[in-house]
């Protein structure tokens, strides 16, 4: 199979990230903090020594700050959920992924005010309308890095310092860029960072991550065992454990340790500098086709790894049977969970074919795609 759905999720996994999951099913097999036998203090020592990878990945000063979570949307939902209250606003733009919008639309019911600002047609944010949006009681600013529909790269830094200069929160969405693109969240003024384990990281699926600013204290989602201050009915106050109910995904965790492991293996600028060849590539050739509509940036250094497209006259989804079926190749069709964003772009009865690549995809296989776009271009 070419497979080209690395915005869903990064396949195959590195050897490494395999092998460290599976080591830790087979030796760290007990509960991490719940015991205090050798096997336990082993499985608690590796969660800590992945805290600390992540830390240093991202420049977070503790690694305490460092949150496990079963996914991007659990980040998110406790990020904006965690933060809001009645009579707050928070500001968000119309490229979201729906991990970030229905948190939001779920919190009007609570009172709080939202804006969703309308980005330009090829997914890029208008910075003014940033200002512009905000209010007296506005809160939180949460926005993601790059679209899962068009790829396009947002001012992150730039709306990072806006929202510090005005005293704002500010949120962001890592889901496409974790990995790959340089993340600091000291540099880009983040309070909370939320990032998928199994997409750039290339962890297993089941992981994620929120970063949490010091002294910044967030409303729990769950309580429960934690393993420490047990004697106590209220969650305690500490980090992680304050956010971390439940038994961990120690499996999940080591495999994402080793998944950052492997991409400072292979250097994190390597990797972002073969995924930009791949699309600069690709665009050139899909662009050439009169058969085919290009939607966003198009431009690798303004999109991250992704290439929205459709064959004019042709349903997504029938398209992407087509690619599957007669030619082996895995791409997403639809609306990608960002309705918004096709309503943007303009593709919200149509949809569109999600072409991602990521740090396995060869320059090889990606030609094998164009060909397999102009065989089918040839019986329209």
């Amino acid at each position: 199979m070419l497979y080209f759905d690395y915005g869903a999720t990064s396949y195959p996994k590195p050897k490494r990230v395999i092998e460290g999951a599976l080591r830790a099913m087979e030796s760290l097999g007990a509960n991490p903090g719940r015991s205090g036998h050798q096997m336990a203090l082993r499985a608690s020592r590796e969660i800590f020594d992945a805290r600390e990878v992540v830390a240093k990945f991202f420049n977070i000063k503790d690694p305490k700050q460092v949150i496990f979570t079963s996914s991007c949307t659990e980040s998110l939902n406790l990020g904006i959920k965690g933060v809001l209250n009645k009579g707050d606003h928070v500001i968000t733009t119309s490229m979201e992924h729906n991990s970030v919008l229905r948190p939001i639309k779920a919190m009007e019911v609570e009172g709080v005010e939202n804006t969703i600002i309308p980005c330009n047609k090829d997914g890029s944010l208008p910075l003014e309308k940033v200002d512009q949006s905000i209010k007296v009681n506005t809160k939180l600013i949460v926005m993601t890095h790059s679209s899962n529909l068009t790829g396009t790269l947002m001012p992150v830094e730039e709306v990072g310092k806006i929202a510090r200069e005005r005293g704002i929160l500010f949120c962001v969405d890592a889901a496409q860029t974790a990995g790959v693109y340089p993340i600091d969240v000291e540099k880009m003024y983040i309070d909370l960072l939320a990032a998928p384990g199994h997409k750039g990281l290339l962890g297993p699926q089941g992981t994620g991550i929120l970063y949490i600013k010091e002294n910044l204290h967030l409303k729990t989602l769950k309580e429960g065992g934690t393993g420490s201050k047990s004697q106590d009915l209220i969650q305690p106050e500490i980090l992680p454990d304050r956010y971390e109910s439940g038994t961990p995904n120690t499996p999940g965790i080591v495999g994402l340790k080793e998944g950052i492991g492997y991409i400072l293996e292979k250097g994190r600028a390597n990797i972002l500098s073969h995924e930009e060849s791949l699309i600069k590539y690709f665009l050139e050739e899909v662009e050439k086709l009169d058969f085919i509509e290009v939607y966003g940036p198009k431009d690798c250094k303004k999109q991250s790894p992704v290439v929205a497209l459709n064959f004019r006259g042709m349903d997504s989804s029938e398209m992407a049977y087509i690619l599957d079926s007669m030619f082996n190749i895995a791409v997403r069709p639809g609306l990608h969970c960002a309705p918004l964003a096709h309503q943007t772009i303009g593709t919200l009865e149509q949809g569109v074919v999600r072409f991602s690549f990521g740090y396995n995809t060869t320059l090889e296989e990606v030609k094998e795609g164009i060909e397999a776009i102009k065989s089918i271009g040839t019986e329209l």
